[in-house]
Parts: C-alpha cells; sequence; structure tokens
C-alpha cells in the first residue's frame, strides 16, 4: 500500500486552469492504477479521471476534453490538468491508487474552487 500527498488546489476563476499533483511513496507506485475522485458539498463522491499503469486513461464525461490526468513514475507522482475550469468543478479534490483498482490509498484531499 502507498501512502498518497495531493498540493495544488486553489481558487481560480471560471475558465482557468490547475493542475493537481499526487505525490506517493514507494516506486510500487509505477505498478498501481491511479485516479482522481472529486465530492462538492451535499453530492456524492464521483470519479473524475482514472490511469493504469501502461498509461490508459478514462474521464467522467463532465470532464472530458478539459481535464488531463498523468503520472510520471520516476517520480512517483501522478497529476491532472484542468482547463477550461467551471463553477460546477468546485468541489475537494482526492487522489487515490490500488494494485489492482482504485481505492486501497487515499490522500487527505485538495479543496478547487471555481468562482469569479
Amino acid at each position: 500500500q502507498v501512502q498518497l500527498v495531493e498540493s495544488g488546489g486553489g481558487l481560480v476563476q471560471p475558465g482557468g486552469s490547475l493542475r493537481l499533483s499526487c505525490a506517493a511513496s514507494g516506486s510500487i507506485f509505477r505498478l498501481y492504477v491511479m485516479g482522481w475522485y472529486r465530492q462538492a458539498p451535499g453530492k456524492e463522491r464521483e470519479l473524475v479521471a482514472s490511469i493504469t499503469n501502461s498509461g490508459s486513461t478514462n474521464y467522467a464525461n463532465s470532464v472530458k476534453g478539459r481535464f488531463t490526468i498523468s503520472r510520471d513514475n520516476a517520480k512517483n507522482t501522478g497529476y491532472l490538468q484542468m482547463n477550461d475550469l467551471k463553477p460546477e468543478d468546485t468541489a475537494l479534490y482526492y487522489c487515490t491508487a490500488g494494485r489492482v483498482q482504485l481505492g486501497s490509498s487515499w490522500g487527505q484531499g485538495t479543496q478547487v474552487t471555481v468562482s469569479s
């Protein structure tokens, strides 16, 4: 199991961009599938994007074309590049990873607020 620490959240205006980072402990991260979930107040947690250890990606329909998930296994770090942000993207974003499926390890979350 790996430990995950997110960073990169903040306040941004609509149309702006942010890049979230997820730093993992240990080189075993390269074997893990990883992903990003988000949870807005009063809503259920939803999967935003995921990436396998070989680089295959999957996105929620609401973020396709705007968000890009990537990973740098040499740095044990995953990323979520978020462009053209909308107020409805406001949420607490969580990084997660697992050897076979997401959910074995979770970060503490990083807040993203999109507001003018």
